[in-house]
């Protein structure tokens, strides 16, 4: 029979179904920001090679984030988009719940959820599982592959001229997520107009008769020009989009 669970049992039962993951773990959470305990839990489950699914919605990754993702090799991350479920499964039990894996959420917020158990609720927990697989279907991906910039690193980048191509993607890797132009500026500590002149100024962007429009350089990286949407035209880019691509402008 479900169990309903307050926010010290959600987080205590997200602990156990981390720890007692022996074949598969999904995590599905809009928002991802993992504490030090969840991470030992995951690392644990890395080395003992168990598959791992995290899928996140909100692209904001920081870089610490971004960098310890990158060092697990059996955890794969993918985007997606409009994402509000929070659901937390292995192959014994589920819990769906309000609470995010996300460190604030889990120390500060008023959280509920149930337990499913696979044997004793197992029409619910099938039920849970085909739709995390849905999600996964629909999800992208992403290759986490942004790395922090140590200073002296990006005074000898700041040396590539404008005209360098940046390095090719990997063609066997499933691209990274995109975000539009705004937000990378904020992660690069920019404005928006800031941040496309620089575009611009590498050659990623041009004006075509009075429009911005995305050059073929543009397009290598994975750029895209949305023409039509409720706030105008905007660029999108990889949410792995690389700041020593822009170096050459400073």
């Amino acid at each position: 029979m479900a169990k309903f669970l307050n926010t010290s049992a959600t987080n205590y039962f997200l602990e156990e179904l981390i720890k007692s993951a022996s074949e598969r773990l999904i995590l599905i959470s809009p928002f991802l920001k993992l504490n030090d305990r969840i991470k030992e839990l995951l690392e644990d489950k890395n080395r003992l090679k168990i598959d791992v699914r995290i899928i996140y919605g909100k692209s904001e990754l920081q870089p610490e984030e971004i960098n310890w993702l990158r060092s697990l090799d059996y955890v794969r991350t993918s985007f997606c988009k409009n994402l509000h479920a929070k659901c937390y499964i292995n192959e014994q039990g589920c819990i769906i719940t309000s609470l995010n894996l996300y460190e604030f959420s889990q120390v500060n917020n008023n959280e509920m959820g149930i337990y499913i158990d696979r044997i004793e609720d197992s029409q619910i927990y099938s039920d849970a599982f085909e739709e995390a697989q849905r999600i996964i279907r629909i999800s992208d991906e992403v290759r986490i592959s942004l790395e922090k910039v140590a200073p002296s690193d990006k005074v000898n980048k700041g040396k590539a001229t404008a005209n360098s191509q940046p390095s090719p993607k990997p063609q066997n890797l499933a691209p990274a997520a995109l975000i539009s132009s705004s937000k990378i500026a904020k992660s690069l500590g920019q404005t928006t107009d800031e941040f496309l002149s620089k575009l611009q100024q590498n050659g990623y962007i041009e004006n075509k008769g009075g429009e911005m429009s995305l050059t073929d350089k543009g397009k290598s990286i994975g750029g895209e020009h949305v023409k039509k949407s409720r706030f105008g035209p905007y660029f999108k880019w990889p949410s792995d989009f690389d700041p020593s691509w822009l170096e050459a402008t400073e």
